[in-house]
């Protein structure tokens, strides 16, 4: 009919005649919470199962002494690495033996040998051997007794010394008289005669005022005396 108007159905008209769509609409409402939910008791227990960290514990500061080197030295440093001998690991320290070295030859071909030692001397035809034959207050009567050990006849010297005393006589006994001095406290006595293959004589002297009668020397022909 002309000039009439239709009525439009209003918004809730249409939801009250679809219940449809409020049911999907609740359900997608319910699944969004549902997802929201998990998500967060999720993460809640994630971060609820993890252990607790290890407490650390701080441990005290040890002071390291290093030895010092005495005055005057410098110490090489610690990173510098010492020489290493061929043949050797760096840890070891056996170090291999020198070899001995050899005599190099001569000129003449063979190899130096060393000198032999000199030979000894030879010993006095003439030996004598000290003695004392008498002592008395401030002074002494001593002797040197003369013995030849050669195969010939040999004649004689002896020297003996007496640097603080005073010579007072000096004869040969029972024999032919020789030559003696006296100089610088020392006697020097040479025999008259040659003295006999195996024979024996004895040198006798007078001395005072010595204070001992050990003579500093005594020879006979450059060899020591004997008896001292």
């Amino acid at each position: 009919m002309p000039g009439t108007r239709r009525a439009r159905p209003s918004p809730g008209a249409a939801i009250t005649s679809s219940p449809w769509i409020v049911v999907s609409i609740g359900v997608i409402v319910m699944v969004v919470l549902l997802v929201v939910a998990l998500g967060s008791v999720r993460g809640r227990r994630t971060f609820a199962e993890a252990p607790p960290p290890d407490p650390t514990m701080s441990l005290p500061q040890v002071a390291v002494s290093t030895p010092t080197a005495p005055a005057g030295t410098t110490r090489p440093p610690a990173s510098a690495a010492g020489p290493v001998v061929p043949g050797l690991s760096p840890r070891s320290t056996v170090l291999p033996a020198r070899p001995t070295p050899r005599p190099s030859p001569s000129a003449g071909g063979t190899g130096s040998r060393p000198a032999p030692p000199p030979p000894a001397p030879a010993p006095a035809p003439v030996t004598g051997r000290y003695g004392v034959v008498s002592s008395f207050d401030g002074g002494f009567v001593g002797e040197v007794r003369l013995v030849n050990t050669a195969g010939t006849a040999r004649g004689w010297t002896v020297r003996i010394a007496f640097p603080r005393g005073r010579l007072v006589a000096a004869w040969v006994s029972g024999a032919e008289q020789g030559s003696g001095r006296f100089t610088d406290g020392v006697l020097t006595y040479r025999s008259g005669v040659d003295l006999a293959p195996g024979a024996s004589v004895a040198l006798q002297f007078h001395f005072e005022r010595t204070g001992t009668t050990r003579p500093s020397s005594c020879a006979v022909d450059g060899a020591a005396c004997s008896g001292l």
